[in-house]
């Protein structure tokens, strides 16, 4: 695993945390088999489709 070589200073540190945002789910509407529809994330579309899970 790859070891910074040089201390990082605060400043730096905490601009690169303050970067990261965490994106709203894109949202699917599907039509589960007992026939509601509802909103899913995208990702889990396919498996509320066929049943697989419950939203």
């Amino acid at each position: 695993m790859a070891l910074p070589k040089y201390r990082k200073s605060r400043a730096n540190t905490r601009s690169r945390r303050s970067n990261w945002k965490a994106k709203v789910p894109q949202l699917a509407t599907v039509r589960t088999p007992e026939g509601d529809v509802v909103q899913v994330p995208q990702n889990l579309a396919a498996a509320v489709r066929k049943g697989y899970m419950k939203p």
